[in-house]
């Protein structure tokens, strides 16, 4: 099952209707309201099957995982949460948005979205490249394969501008010169992420 945007009272039937959901969207971070939620199988690319949810390596990312994304709202801005199931076990993997949807090729989704943008692309330095300018999401999966992970942020996304959640081969680096390199890009899900309310 996949779900959509959510708001209000179709937020709460969520919350109570899915147990597959209900792991990603259960709790109000930071008190805050569920303004989208996304929950997806992976499955191999596929141009005549697309889906909402690809994974690029089926050895560490299983067409069998799950991914769930959610965007909450609250008076300082937002949180993100991403939850996973069925990776690999006792694995640590990188996360971040990326500001296209996903498509048949990993780089098909773009840079990482930052709220400051870096004018020198591929953005490493790490006055760019940080989780407070980015939204990092890394996670270390338990024996079962399965993790979550939430990432604060005092500001909202540009319209149309963070359109996927990226899973990437090993933990983000910082340093300079390769800040924000998490390797190859081994799945994705394309989320419709809200920009901020006017």
């Amino acid at each position: 099952m996949a779900a959509g945007m959510v708001t209000g009272a179709v937020a709460a039937l969520l919350l109570a209707a899915s147990a597959v959901a209900a792991p990603a969207y259960g709790g109000t971070p930071g008190g805050g309201d569920l303004v989208v939620g996304k929950e997806s199988r992976f499955t191999p690319v596929s141009e005549f099957d697309p889906s909402d949810a690809v994974t690029y390596d089926t050895k560490k990312v299983p067409a069998s995982a799950r991914i769930a994304v959610a965007q909450w709202k609250n008076d300082h801005g937002m949180t993100i949460r991403l939850k996973v199931k069925g990776l690999q076990p006792h694995r640590t993997y990188g996360a971040h948005v990326h500001t296209k949807p996903c498509g048949e090729k990993p780089d098909a989704s773009g840079p990482h979205y930052q709220n400051r943008k870096d004018p020198r692309q591929p953005s490493t330095d790490p006055k760019y490249a940080n989780p407070e300018n980015e939204v990092w999401l890394d996670f270390t999966t338990d024996s079962d394969g399965d993790a979550s992970v939430s990432s604060k942020h005092s500001w909202w996304f540009r319209q149309g501008e963070a359109r996927s959640v990226v899973i990437h081969d090993h933990k983000t680096h910082t340093g300079q010169g390769h800040a924000g390199m998490a390797g190859d890009r081994l799945g994705c899900l394309s989320v419709p992420f809200k920009h901020a309310a006017k």
